[in-house]
C-alpha cells in the first residue's frame, strides 16, 4: 500500500479521525513517527468537554462536535461523555477576567464564593471573589474516541504505519511522494495533521508559513489528605489562567496552565513551572502539596490568531492542513474530521461559510 489516495501525517486524534471518515470513500494511509497512535498531545489531554472553551470559531466548533460525542455512531456504543462540571473562580485581581469570560458565554451560572464553597468545600475562605459554573462541562473518554476511530479506519480499509517519521516530500505530476521508513509512498493528497510538527511539515511540503506554534502545557497528580470527599467536585479552574484542578483516579490532577513556545519534542514537565503553578493552586484550595505522584507536559499547538487551520494550502497542491488546534484537538475532532472530509471530497460542508474563512490556511496569504 505504498500509493493511495490520500496520506495523512499524524497519528493523533485529528489525523485518526479524518482518516477514518475519509476510508470510507478513498484508500488512505496514515504515517505516525511514534510506535503509537495518540502518543503526543492527544494523549495528554486534560479530557474535558467545555462548549465556551476558546475563541467563538472554536466555540461553533465545539456545538458541532457534541452532538457526536454524545452519540458516537460507528465509533463506541456509548457516550463518549459523562458529567463533572467546570467551576471558574476568580480572586480579587481576577475579577473583570472572569467577566470577560462569561460575558461571551452560554449556559454559565453566576455563584456567590460561599455557593462556590459548597461545591468545593477546600476553596479557602476569603479567596473566592467571584464565581460561575458551566454544569454541562464534561469528562470525555479520550482512550475510548481514539480507539474506536482507530478501529473503524481499519473497518473501512485504511492502514496506520508506525514508526514512520516523514523524512522530505516532493511532488511532480500531481503527486506527492513521502520519504519514510526507507520507504517512499505516493498520494495525490497529503494530509498535515502533524501536531506540533506541522510547521515542519508544512516547509518540508514548501507551502504556506502558517504561523503554528507548539506550546508545551504541564500537570501533576497529587495524592488528597484522607477524608475529603472530591470525586464529584468539577473541574476548578482560576479565572486568571494560572492553574486548574480536577479529579482524575482517585488523585488530584493540577496543571499551572502553563504556555510556553517550544521547539516540537517530546515534552517533559519544568519543575520551576510545576512548583509555582502548584504554589498558585495552594493559595486558592486549602489542600498541601506533600508531594506529586507524576508529572508530565505535552504540546498545544497555535496558529496566531489561536484559530485551528484547516483546509487546502493555496501555495502547495494537493497539501491538506488540519493543525492548531491548541488545546481544543480532541473536543473538537468530530466537527473537524468531518469538514476535512467534506472538503477533500468536494462536497458542501455543514459549517457556514464565515467559519470556513476563519479555518482556511488561506487566511495567511491575504495577511
Amino acid at each position: 500500500m505504498k500509493s493511495v489516495d490520500v496520506l495523512v501525517i499524524g497519528g493523533g486524534i485529528a489525523g485518526v479521525s479524518a482518516a477514518a471518515r475519509l476510508a470510507e470513500h478513498l484508500s488512505v494511509l496514515v504515517l505516525e513517527m511514534e510506535e503509537h497512535t495518540g502518543y503526543h498531545a492527544s494523549g495528554r489531554s486534560a479530557a474535558l468537554f467545555v462548549r465556551n472553551y476558546g475563541n467563538d470559531v472554536l466555540r461553533v466548533l465545539n456545538g458541532a462536535s457534541a452532538g457526536f460525542l454524545e452519540e458516537p455512531e460507528g465509533v463506541s456504543d456509548q457516550s463518549i461523555l459523562s458529567p463533572r462540571g467546570e467551576l471558574t473562580v476568580a480572586n480579587a485581581d481576577q475579577v473583570t477576567d472572569l467577566q470577560d469570560y462569561v460575558a461571551g458565554a452560554t449556559g454559565m451560572e453566576w455563584l456567590s464564593p460561599a455557593e462556590a464553597r459548597e461545591i468545593v468545600p477546600a476553596l479557602r475562605d476569603g479567596y473566592v471573589v467571584g464565581a460561575a459554573i458551566e454544569w454541562d462541562a464534561q469528562d470525555m473518554d479520550v482512550d475510548r474516541l481514539l480507539t474506536g476511530f482507530t478501529r473503524l479506519l481499519r473497518e473501512r480499509g485504511g492502514r496506520i504505519l508506525t514508526k514512520a517519521k516523514v523524512q522530505s516530500m516532493t511532488r511532480s505530476d500531481g503527486v506527492w511522494r513521502v520519504d519514510a521508513q526507507e520507504e517512499t509512498y505516493e498520494a495525490p493528497i497529503v494530509i498535515n495533521a502533524a501536531g506540533a510538527w506541522a510547521a515542519q511539515i508544512g516547509e518540508m511540503a514548501a507551502g504556506l508559513d502558517t504561523g503554528v506554534v507548539p506550546y508545551r502545557r504541564s500537570a501533576a497528580l497529587i495524592p488528597m489528605p484522607d477524608g475529603i470527599e472530591f470525586a464529584r467536585w468539577p473541574m476548578v479552574a482560576s479565572a486568571g489562567l494560572d492553574w486548574y484542578a480536577r479529579p482524575e483516579g482517585g488523585r488530584l490532577m493540577v496543571s499551572p496552565e502553563d504556555e510556553d513556545a517550544v521547539e516540537a519534542h517530546d515534552a517533559w514537565a519544568d519543575d520551576m513551572v510545576l512548583a509555582e503553578g502548584l504554589y498558585r493552586f495552594e493559595q486558592a484550595l486549602d489542600i498541601p502539596v506533600t508531594r506529586v505522584e507524576h508529572s508530565w507536559a505535552g504540546l498545544r499547538s497555535f496558529a496566531p490568531d489561536r484559530t485551528p487551520v484547516v483546509g487546502f494550502d493555496p501555495q502547495a497542491e494537493g497539501l491538506f492542513w488540519l493543525a492548531g488546534q491548541g488545546g481544543y484537538g480532541i473536543q473538537t475532532a468530530p466537527a473537524l474530521s468531518q469538514l476535512a472530509c467534506d472538503l477533500v471530497m468536494k462536497r458542501d460542508p455543514v459549517l457556514g461559510s464565515d467559519i470556513l474563512m476563519a479555518l482556511d490556511p488561506a487566511r495567511f496569504a491575504r495577511a
